[in-house]
């Protein structure tokens, strides 16, 4: 057997021949070999093909430590070739980042990496990544002693580009316009024209394939294409036609918004975030189509069209600032034929809601969810007006004003009887649900929740009606809220942990941070300080990297209600004390009442009664004005434990606060109140002497619970009880 081996990477112009005599050696001399290098296949009778693929990039991952990341050839070449110039690299955590982060926008070409890791030892790491973002790359020079071609990527660029037929210049220059991936029905849409035909197209791009001027990659049965970053520079260099350019450009944000409406009733079968990544993908051509429709060029019009139908997307992929830049944008080029239409209306319920969880409860949500409401109103459109219900109840939840809230509740309840649709009859429970959970009616709470819970039929509009997150998973943290309260406190856990599996799983950040922040509440009532932690930082985490202002200070206030819990109370008033004027600052009290609590008690644990009397009063008069009576029977509860701490305590009027924390319990059917309230009366009572008097009082509420033998304040009565029994 006999190896011939031929090198026709250098010599492009010979691939022809090279094939020709190929075919003549396989007919001539079967047992003889030929061994060759080129940029595509020849083509030919007994052709095996071996693609040399990209090297392997670390993926963007925060969590993945120096060891991990320079396991992958990509950075490992980096490294090798930044250090043979003379870098000296001392690489952390956060240094092998910026490496991925350039070895990824490369795309894992080797030329590219090598010119890249040249410049580190002139411009150091993080600006050689700047610098390449500015599309300098091109112009770097590598060795002196490489072939012409391959001397910067300019040079490679152009010798590729020479090679190819005036079809394929067009095509490629057409097909820059796509940021990142596009498929083949894309590319049929934005790049034909009068002048280029369809079936030129299929023809052109699978040359352009076979050249490696197009990558592809497979997404289940479709295949994605997309140019290499450092090629789709290089095709933008490309000075076209301004016609032409126009005519591309418009073309493919109209092909955009066409995606866009689309994938919008594909979202609600989408499970996970891995499903979804084709979809952020997407977005980045959507992105790039804003920004020419908003442009000197664009088109206005298309662009009011576009951000409309992005904006639900946007608001489903919990990215709210750039919902409410785009919406914003659209809204300020409406002209007066398109005030008051369907647009309008979707761009003011996006822009209303994006600001609620970026800035908070401002006027500028509030009047832009308004405006939507009346033009869904004017329109007699039922489903807008539910779509605008729901975040319009989660704004005044979020204000404190809990009547307002149960207004838009019961609003909904109306509203969805006239729809025939499941989804708006589940948001309508939802709503009135949490609403009653929060002022204290927690046997209707629980009916409109579980009915709010109940499996049915699915609806290809429940997505529309959700509007950026999901009432159905935040009726199952408010029903495992109101489980414990009622005194059912295994049940609780097991909705809890069920909840937050189902939340986790569907991977949506806006969801997953109004869960988990529930669920916190629940596991400091249970005693489990540990999972309360794990799911503090996830809900930072989750705040931090979706700049979900107001979220970020609830995480900051709940490690302050966690540090008075473990035992640094000093550390968490501070924490709290500032939280809440954050909080009382942007118009944020959905949370003041429950964290105004653990400031007492870590006021009375700083052995500052005095400070705890006034906060508990003033958060009496905030219940009182909002109507969150839920908490009422533990804010009693709390006052009679200041009453009995402060200097000149008053025994008659600290049991007067736990008999009217009784009567609020038994009149909510809260029984895990009642219980704390009976604890702390009972030992009172014996310790006046009144043994028979106490263990009447808790012997029937502690017999009231069939499950939680474990749970503390469950083992807390007992405790009593049995002290009673042992000292008659």
């Amino acid at each position: 057997m006999r190896i011939i081996l031929v090198f026709l990477d250098n010599c492009e112009h010979l691939v022809e021949a090279a094939a020709s005599l190929a075919e003549q050696i396989f007919l001539t001399a079967p047992h003889v070999h030929i061994l060759a290098t080129s940029r595509e296949s020849l083509r030919v009778e007994g052709e095996h093909v071996h693609k040399l693929e990209p090297l392997a990039c670390a993926p963007d991952d925060t969590a993945l430590t120096r060891a991990a990341a320079l396991e992958f050839p990509a950075n490992q070449l980096f490294v090798e070739r930044a250090r043979a110039s003379g870098a000296q690299l001392h690489l952390t955590d956060s240094d092998v980042a910026i490496v991925g982060h350039i070895c990824r926008k490369l795309d894992g070409v080797a030329l590219a990496i090598e010119l890249a890791a040249g410049r580190v030892e002139a411009h150091g790491l993080a600006q050689t990544a700047d610098l390449l973002d500015q599309r300098l790359a091109l112009l770097w020079l590598g060795s002196r002693t490489a072939p012409p071609r391959q001397k910067t990527l300019q040079a490679t660029l152009d010798w590729s580009y020479s090679l190819l037929s005036d079809l394929e210049r067009t095509i490629l220059r057409r097909l820059a316009v796509f940021v990142g991936y596009f498929t083949m029905h894309g590319a049929l849409a934005v790049v034909a024209s009068d002048a280029v035909d369809q079936s030129l197209v299929f023809g052109a791009i699978d040359s352009l394939i076979a050249k490696s001027m197009v990558a592809r990659r497979p997404l289940g049965a479709m295949m994605r294409y997309r140019l290499l970053e450092t090629t789709r520079d290089y095709a933008l260099s490309i000075t076209l036609d301004k016609g032409e350019l126009i005519d591309v450009a418009a073309r493919h944000a109209d092909y955009s918004r066409q995606w866009l409406a689309q994938i919008g009733a594909k979202w609600s079968t989408l499970s996970n975030g891995l499903e979804r990544q084709y979809y952020l993908d997407g977005l980045n051509n959507v992105r790039a189509a804003l920004e020419w429709c908003f442009g000197s060029d664009g088109n206005a019009q298309t662009g009011v069209a576009l951000a409309a139908a992005a904006a639900h997307v946007f608001l489903a992929l919990s990215l709210p600032s750039e919902c409410q830049r785009w919406s914003d944008r659209a809204i300020l080029t409406l002209d007066d034929r398109m005030r008051g239409g369907g647009e309008e209306m979707v761009l003011q319920a996006a822009c209303g809601m994006s600001l609620m969880f970026t800035r908070g409860m401002t006027e500028t949500a509030l009047m832009a969810l308004h405006r939507s409401l009346a033009i869904a109103e004017s329109r007699g459109e039922a489903f807008g007006q539910m779509q605008l219900l729901g975040p319009l109840h989660m704004f005044h939840l979020r204000m404190g004003d809990y009547k307002t809230s149960l207004l838009y509740a019961e609003r909904s309840a109306t509203v969805s009887g006239t729809i025939d649709d499941p989804a708006a009859a589940t948001l309508s429970h939802a709503l009135l649900g949490i609403t009653h959970h929060i002022t204290g009616g927690l046997n209707r709470a629980r009916s409109e929740l579980e009915a709010a819970l109940q499996p049915g039929p699915g609806s290809a509009r429940i997505n529309e009606i959700y509007l950026g997150f999901d009432h159905q998973l935040w009726a199952g943290m408010a029903l495992a809220r109101t489980l414990w309260l009622q005194g059912y406190p295994d049940q609780a856990i097991e909705r809890a942990h069920r909840t937050i599996a189902d939340t986790i799983r569907l991977g949506h950040p806006v969801t997953v941070s109004i869960v988990v922040n529930w669920s916190v509440s629940l596991f400091f009532w249970v005693g489990d300080l540990q999972s309360a932690e794990e799911h503090i930082e996830r809900f930072i985490t989750h705040a931090e990297y979706h700049s979900m202002g107001p979220y970020i200070t609830v995480g900051r206030a709940r490690k302050g209600e966690l540090a008075i819990r473990r035992g640094n109370p000093e550390g968490g008033v501070g924490i709290l004390q500032h939280c809440l004027k954050e909080f009382h600052a942007s118009r944020y009290e959905l949370l003041t009442t429950e964290f105004g609590m653990s400031l007492v008690q870590g006021l009375l644990a700083s052995g500052r009664p005095a400070d705890a009397l006034s906060e508990i009063q003033q958060t009496m008069l905030q219940i009182e004005a909002s109507g969150n009576f839920a908490y009422m029977p533990e804010v009693l509860r709390l006052k009679s434990q200041v009453l009995r701490a402060m200097p000149t305590a008053n025994g008659g009027d600290a049991e007067i606060e736990l008999m009217r924390s009784l009567d609020f319990s038994c009149h909510q059917g809260a029984a895990a109140w009642e219980l704390r309230a009976a604890i702390d009366l009972a030992a009172i009572w014996d310790a006046q002497g009144h043994r028979e008097r106490a263990e009447t009082l808790l012997r029937p509420v502690f017999e009231k619970f069939t499950e939680g033998s474990g749970m503390p304040d469950l083992v807390a009565a007992e405790n009593v009880l049995k002290s009673m029994k042992n000292l008659s």
